[in-house]
């Protein structure tokens, strides 16, 4: 189906724009566990910090058959235009505020996209003008829902994703 207001496609869904301000993540199977658990973990993330795009409603679109989690829309910036000490300041904001999830009990899990999925490898970092920002917590892990070893282990692959993308960030 081709879909009107295209944004994104990612493994799973389609992203639309709705307006200037809204965006929605289409959900076009039987997927109602999926959008509520993502709603749920970015309503979570977004008590702590700003860094994960800002949860609004879940919504259903007739015409186009499909639920709807809609999210404040992002405008990305190219980071390249500006200075590396610039990029120093954000990737340090960036830092704590990932840290603060951390210690919250959120890891996004997908810092860096896998090989085999199509997409730069850091799609989920995108930089706005109020600095860098993650979008898509799909696959996101809360601390209760995994329990404390397997939050450990997502928390130090992420770290390792995290200077991974320090070097990115810096360098490109």
């Amino acid at each position: 189906m081709k879909y009107p207001r295209l944004l994104s496609s990612g493994a799973n869904n389609r992203v639309i724009a709705l307006s200037e301000t809204e965006v929605a993540k289409l959900f076009v199977d039987d997927t109602r566990s999926d959008i509520g658990s993502e709603a749920e973990k970015m309503k979570f993330a977004n008590k702590i910090n700003g860094l994960v795009v800002r949860f609004i409603r879940i919504g259903y679109d007739d015409a186009l058959q499909a639920e709807q989690l809609i999210m404040e829309r992002i405008y990305p910036i190219d980071y390249r235009a500006y200075e590396v000490e610039k990029r120093e300041l954000w990737w340090e904001v960036f830092e704590h505020e990932l840290h603060q999830l951390h210690a919250a009990g959120f890891v996004h899990r997908g810092i860096k996209r896998p090989s085999n999925l199509s997409g730069l490898a850091f799609d989920n970092i995108l930089l706005t003008t109020q600095g860098l920002r993650l979008i898509d917590v799909g696959i996101s892990a809360l601390l209760p829902q995994v329990g404390p070893d397997l939050f450990e282990k997502y928390r130090q692959t992420e770290l390792q994703e995290m200077a991974e993308f320090h070097e990115y960030f810096l360098n490109r």
